[in-house]
Parts: structure tokens; C-alpha cells; sequence
């Protein structure tokens, strides 16, 4: 289980991966990028390193992920969890 909410990741050759931690992150990190020279990837992986070796917050350096992921278009959409989707029902109903 993962520190952090996951986040559904992409990556080039079409491998899907659901990162929550920065081990995770560092993993999806190793795969394929669009781009493994622009500044985001690479601010995210010395983050993720620096985080690792405990001179980084975790929130830091899996935020810094997270924009490397949206920089290159790797983030899949969230999806909404079955109680929201009763919830949503629900509400669609009283407002009729």
C-alpha cells in the first residue's frame, strides 16, 4: 500500500502502472518516456532519489512526479469510485 493517492500512469510502449509511493515512482520513473531529458523528468527523478535518501519530504518529490507525469502527458484521468457515482444518483434525484 502506497503513501499517497494513486495515480494511473501510461507510459510510451503502453504499459499501465498505478504509482502510490515513491518506490513506485521510481519504478514508472525507470520505464519509457516521451522525453527522459526535459526538466521535469529529470527534476522528478532527483527528487524521488533525494526523498530515498531522506534529504527530500516524500510529498515534495512525489509531487515533483506527478508534474513530470502530467509534462508529458503520461497521467490517465481519475476514476470516480462506485460511492460517488450512488452519491451522484442520489443528489440527481432530490434536485428533480
Amino acid at each position: 500500500m502506497g503513501n499517497f493517492l494513486p495515480l494511473s500512469i501510461k507510459l510510451v510502449d503502453g504499459k499501465s502502472m498505478t504509482v502510490s509511493s515513491i518506490c513506485g515512482a521510481e519504478a514508472a520513473l525507470q520505464g519509457q518516456w516521451p522525453n527522459k531529458g526535459a526538466a521535469p523528468y529529470r527534476d522528478a527523478c532527483r527528487l524521488i532519489a533525494a526523498a530515498k535518501g531522506g534529504s527530500c519530504s516524500p510529498a515534495i518529490a512525489f509531487a515533483a512526479f506527478k508534474a513530470a507525469a502530467i509534462d508529458q502527458r503520461l497521467l490517465q484521468p481519475a476514476k470516480g469510485s462506485p460511492a460517488l457515482g450512488m452519491l451522484d444518483n442520489v443528489t440527481k434525484d432530490l434536485q428533480a
